[in-house]
Order: structure tokens, then sequence, then C-alpha cells
């Protein structure tokens, strides 16, 4: 029986988490100050907003926070040559990430968290675009 509802819970974890795995796009736009503000928020294999749009060379600052839970998620984009070298773990209490980007492109952002013998989060779903536009 404990097996039973283990799976069952288990398997409604993984149901909530496709939820999240459509596409959500956030197009930033420059408050007063001169800053692109986005929130990201990360969970069971999901980032909300996976698609980010932001100017280049206008700063950005960049919210990132997870759900309550007890598994370990990041944020990584890995795009030196444009600006942007974030690997910042996730938490319940929202972080601000700065940055510039000075690159046009579109730049991949994953959780790069994998628990031994299991698919990799960003295999699992968790991963996203920064599009760097004119």
């Amino acid at each position: 029986m404990k097996n039973f509802i283990a799976a069952l819970i288990i398997s409604g974890i993984f149901f909530v988490s496709n939820l999240y795995a459509e596409q959500t796009t956030f197009t930033a736009t420059t408050d007063k100050d001169g800053v692109q503000r986005v929130e990201v928020l990360g969970g069971g294999y999901f980032f909300k907003p996976n698609h980010i749009i932001v100017k280049v060379n206008v700063p950005v600052e960049m919210k990132v926070s997870k759900e309550g839970g007890m598994v370990p998620h990041n944020i990584v984009i890995n795009a030196p040559e444009a600006g942007i070298d974030i690997r910042e773990s996730l938490g319940t209490e929202p972080k601000v990430i700065k940055f510039t980007p000075k690159k046009v492109g579109k730049y991949p952002f994953i959780c790069d968290k994998k628990l031994l013998f299991f698919e990799s989060h960003k295999d699992k779903g968790m991963e996203g675009v920064l599009d760097v536009v004119d």
C-alpha cells in the first residue's frame, strides 16, 4: 500500500510539473531608471517564463526563485562572449542577478542539476532561452 501511495504522489508531481512545460514568453520593458526587469520561477522541471526577450546593451535585473520543496535547482547561462555568465542556486527567497547583455543572440539557460542514475533537470524540461535583441 505504501508503494502504491508513493507511486501516486510521484506521478502527480510529474503531471503538475508538465503543466508548466508549455512555452511562456516575457518581453522585458525598460523602466524609468533604465533597467529591464524580469522575474523567473523555477520548479518541478520548469522555468516560467522559459523564453525571455531583452534588449542588447541595456542593464537587466533578473529576480530568480524556486517553488518550495526539497529538490535543488539552479539557473545557468554560459555566454561570457555576450557579457552573460550566470550560475545561481535557486531558493524560495528571491535573488537578483544583474547583467548587461553585450551581444544580440539566443542564449540557452538551464538547470544543470542531476541525481545519480536519473535524467538531468535540463533533460526533464528545465530549460529556456534568453533572447537578446536590438
